[in-house]
């Protein structure tokens, strides 16, 4: 009962809902975070803490920066972010997010290319 319970207090905050979302799509580092979501480093970090000690999120070190991504070890959680994609009309900001996300990918390929 504890796992579910700690499930639904992550999931009632607003930020760290965007990041599960952005995360269930692909592995990210804490500065492309912080891009699409429009937050400050520390605000999106101690979230990202929170999330990795529930052991919602698992990190990666890669050079100087550190990638995060999603567990996908918790059923219950997994189960409900894949129904909010499914809806994700019904949440403008999610969508939003999605969509910074898609552009900020094209640009960093853009970039890559010249």
């Amino acid at each position: 009962m504890e796992k579910l319970l700690n499930t639904f207090k992550v999931l009632s905050d607003e930020t760290r809902i965007r990041l599960l979302i952005l995360l269930y799509h692909k592995r990210l580092c804490v500065c492309e975070l912080c891009g699409v979501l429009g937050e400050s480093q520390p605000k999106v970090s101690k979230h990202l803490a929170k999330l990795r000690d529930m052991g919602f999120v698992k990190d990666e070190r890669k050079e100087q920066f550190i990638f995060y991504y999603l567990n996908m070890n918790n059923s219950v959680l997994i189960t409900t972010l894949q129904n909010i994609i499914c809806n994700i009309d019904e949440f403008p900001i999610l969508a939003k997010d999605l969509k910074k996300l898609e552009t900020a990918e094209e640009f960093i390929k853009e970039c890559k290319a010249k």
